[in-house]
């Protein structure tokens, strides 16, 4: 059985795809593999999000957590052209794939990192680029974080990297997540309020929830 995409370094055989990440504004052909989230297609909880999301604000620093190969931080990046986009994920093999997806489309201003379970840099970062994000990049504040989270890792990891990444939200920041709905997205939504985070439904679709998630208050 293959490793989970959730691994650091997934030892399923490299069998390079492509996928079509088609939306009313943008048509990129994406580079894919074995072992990465969704490699075959593009996942219908992220095309989801990409179609239901309002515009991200023009400048600023903005974050997909769970980047896989980079289709949601690739289109934060093609909606924000003049923002710091930044995708982050624990597979090596996927953050080699979304640098080199970005770097064959232009998106200069986007850079990918390979993150522990618990929100810091990974030793190892994979390959593609002389200038990782260092340490301090990782902890905002973000103007906007964008996720298709990884749910079937299990309710205490997800818990866990949902409150950091979560609080490196800035003051005003908003945060925007896709669930399935019969994963879990209604005691998610609960389970967020109950930490703090004020949240809503944004929309209903496909049999996913968009989730519009604000800071927890400072106290």
């Amino acid at each position: 059985m293959a490793q989970h995409y959730f691994d650091s370094d997934p030892d399923a055989a490299s069998r390079p795809s492509t996928a079509d990440l088609v939306l009313p504004d943008m048509h990129l052909r994406l580079h894919t593999d074995r072992g990465v989230f969704s490699p075959d297609k593009i996942d219908l909880g992220t095309r989801v999000l990409l179609e239901s999301v309002p515009a991200p604000p023009p400048q600023g620093d903005l974050l997909d957590v769970g980047c896989g190969y980079g289709p949601i931080a690739l289109t934060l990046a093609h909606r924000a052209p003049n923002a710091r986009v930044l995708g982050v994920d624990v597979n090596s093999r996927a953050v080699s794939l979304a640098r080199r997806n970005a770097a064959e489309h232009g998106m200069d201003h986007t850079r990918f990192a390979t993150v522990t379970p618990e929100g810091g840099l990974a030793l190892e970062q994979g390959k593609g680029t002389d200038t990782p994000p260092g340490a301090g990049d990782l902890q905002g504040p973000f103007d906007v974080i964008w996720s298709n989270p990884p749910i079937r890792v299990g309710k205490d990891v997800l818990h866990g990297l949902l409150l950091t990444w979560l609080s490196r939200l800035a003051p005003d920041g908003v945060a925007h997540l896709v669930v399935q709905r019969h994963l879990g997205s209604d005691s998610l939504q609960r389970w967020l309020e109950a930490q703090g985070h004020p949240t809503e439904r944004l929309t209903s679709r496909a049999g996913f929830r968009v989730l519009t998630v604000h800071p927890a208050p400072t106290i």
